[in-house]
């Protein structure tokens, strides 16, 4: 997903354009909702925050109250951002880095990355308010659907004898990815945040002595042994 990793460099030239800010064109919005329609999806939303918050087993219904508020408002603010920024407000022009014309998630991505700052601020001093870091990482992950711990899960099994530093930085990238993510509409474009900071964990075990090439050509080798043995295993057994 070489498109993905680049597509920031394209980001900043339209930000500097001033393409990336809340006065965003939105000449192709997606067409407005009924009143019914967007009563029962902001129904839907309040219900993923007061599943998120129950959770955590606060026991607290001010706290409670106060943190479904936050994450509901939060939820709600960048799925209207998604839905009246399209790809189409971006020009389709070229990926700087490539040189390849950008894709439609490379658009959509930089459409919806321009949602003001003060969208992702609100939600983490709402949650830090009431939560430890330890139950806002808990609440994030609700977001991301616990990409980093699997994420982080297939790294170790990846990378051999992973040194205490290795999997300091690489898990420092990846709660980087979780935290940029939840600003992000759907699991195409969260997936698509995480991948660049997968690149640059790769980047980092590349330039520190590792050959991530080779690692994960190991890997898939040995998943396929096994795969290969376990197969014959079953066949003799019946």
């Amino acid at each position: 997903m070489n498109h993905v990793k680049k597509f920031f460099a394209v980001a900043a030239v339209l930000a500097a354009a001033g393409l990336s800010s809340p006065a965003f064109s939105q000449s192709k919005q997606a067409a407005p909702q009924s009143a019914e329609a967007k009563a029962k999806a902001d129904a839907e939303v309040d219900k993923k925050a007061e599943e998120w918050v129950a959770s955590l087993n606060l026991n607290d219904a001010a706290k409670e109250a106060r943190l479904k508020q936050v994450i509901a408002t939060h939820l709600k603010a960048v799925r209207d951002w998604h839905n009246s920024h399209s790809a189409a407000d971006v020009p389709a022009g070229i990926n700087l880095v490539s040189g390849n014309k950008m894709s439609d998630l490379e658009r959509q991505v930089i459409a919806d990355s321009a949602i003001p700052k003060s969208v992702h601020e609100d939600l983490m001093s709402g949650l830090r308010k009431d939560l430890t870091e330890q139950q806002v990482e808990e609440i994030l992950d609700k977001y991301t659907i616990g990409k980093v711990a699997f994420t982080m899960k297939a790294y170790k099994e990846i990378v051999p004898n992973m040194t205490a530093q290795e999997e300091d930085t690489i898990l420092k990238n990846l709660k980087q990815a979780r935290e940029q993510a939840i600003d992000f509409k759907n699991m195409t474009e969260i997936s698509a945040i995480f991948e660049i900071y997968k690149t640059k964990n790769e980047q980092f075990l590349n330039a520190n002595g590792r050959s991530w090439k080779q690692m994960y050509k190991e890997y898939t080798a040995a998943l396929k042994a096994k795969k290969a043995a376990d197969a014959a295993a079953a066949q003799k057994k019946n």
